[in-house]
């Protein structure tokens, strides 16, 4: 199971009559994602490079869509797709290859999809992205469906000075909001400016964007200051891991990094969120859902890519048969991610996991 739909559903014991359909909502630009690896060093201007290996892949918010898909959540993305190669592309790798709910989505004719390259080297990345702002669809789509959807939780990206609607309709509608944020261009870091945050349930921005928002200079200090806008703060951490407390309760937690080699991170915070959500919507314990959210990122960052590198539920399995094989058993890791144990089937499949690289161009 590397990539693709998942056949493990970490929410079957919660399912009931009545659910929505959808368990997580969430909209943004699709980009069409080149990636170039295998290069020894970043690109010197006037000279000619070549990368001992190139993939293709749907990015932007696919990365965080394709995620959530691969830990078993029934994702719907709305987002624009060009009626060109490339939208047709990731419409198809979307709605076909990863089983994500494209009904709230349009085709946009005469639009051309969004292009990002990146280039990946010394575990850094260096991306050039190419487009158009796409035209808004209705809100109101055919057959008189509304957008959003019914749904457990909804992944929005918080933006300073700007309120989205789709986002206060969401939480009115019951849906549970889990956002991030990304870099104030503006430089004021306001938390005032960020209207939507009092429709979150979750907030999930990291060390400096925390302390940056709060005039702290510690990531766990920051997090205790957004515990009290918010009923849930997580900052993440880098290799420190994440801390995360819970306003409601006062429970904190905090959660260390995994050792890992990484190659790339392109879309790692897509992959914590998806992990964090995938485990609060399942009931875990704040520790665990941390501990979920961390594995799946440092399973990600050792893979090229962003929606490329999200791992399944095959590739965390691996992973745990790998940590309690008798030659690398670890028991930090065995208490730590014990929780595991009742989740996963057997897993034979060996490891580390070598993921395919898609290109575009082949038929059928």
């Amino acid at each position: 199971m590397t990539g693709g739909r998942s056949h493990l559903d970490p929410l079957a014991a919660l399912r009931a009559p009545g659910d929505p359909a959808c368990d997580v909502y969430l909209t943004g630009t699709v980009f069409l994602d080149i990636v170039f690896t295998g290069l020894d060093a970043a690109p010197v201007r006037g000279t000619e490079s070549w990368a001992r290996g190139m993939g293709s892949s749907p990015g932007g918010v696919a990365n965080m869509a394709t995620a959530l898909a691969r830990l078993g959540l029934r994702t719907s993305l709305a987002a624009a797709f060009g009626d060109d190669m490339y939208g047709d592309y990731c419409r198809d790798a979307l709605e076909q290859g990863e089983g994500i709910d494209l009904s709230m989505s349009h085709t946009v004719p005469g639009w051309h999809s969004p292009v990002t390259v990146s280039m990946a080297y010394e575990g850094e990345r260096t991306m050039i992205s190419h487009g158009h702002e796409a035209p808004p669809k209705d809100e109101v789509l055919e057959g008189g469906r509304e957008c959003p959807p019914p749904a457990r939780a909804c992944v929005a990206s918080l933006v300073p000075g700007e309120a989205q609607e789709w986002i206060a309709t969401a939480a009115r509608r019951g849906s549970r909001i889990f956002a991030d944020i990304g870099w104030d261009e503006t430089g004021g870091w306001d938390l005032s400016a960020l209207p939507d945050l009092a429709h979150c349930d979750a907030f999930l921005p990291n060390a400096v964007e925390a302390m940056s928002y709060t005039r702290t200079d510690c990531p766990r200090a920051a997090a205790h200051r957004l515990a009290e806008q918010v009923p849930l703060a997580v900052v993440t951490m880098g290799a420190e891991g994440a801390y995360a407390v819970d306003g409601g309760t006062g429970e904190s937690a905090q959660v260390p990094a995994i050792a890992v080699e990484a190659l790339d991170t392109t879309g790692a915070g897509d992959v914590f969120v998806a992990g964090f959500v995938m485990a609060t919507l399942a009931g875990w314990p704040l520790a665990d859902r941390l501990a979920c959210a961390g594995l799946t990122a440092a399973l990600s960052v050792q893979e090229f890519g962003g929606s490329l590198s999200a791992p399944g539920w095959a590739e965390v399995a691996a992973w745990y048969q790998h940590v309690r094989s008798y030659d690398v058993q670890d028991p930090a890791a065995l208490r730590r991610y014990g929780f595991l144990d009742a989740l996963l089937p057997r897993c034979a499949r060996a490891w580390p996991l070598r993921r395919a690289v898609p290109t575009i161009g082949f038929r059928a």
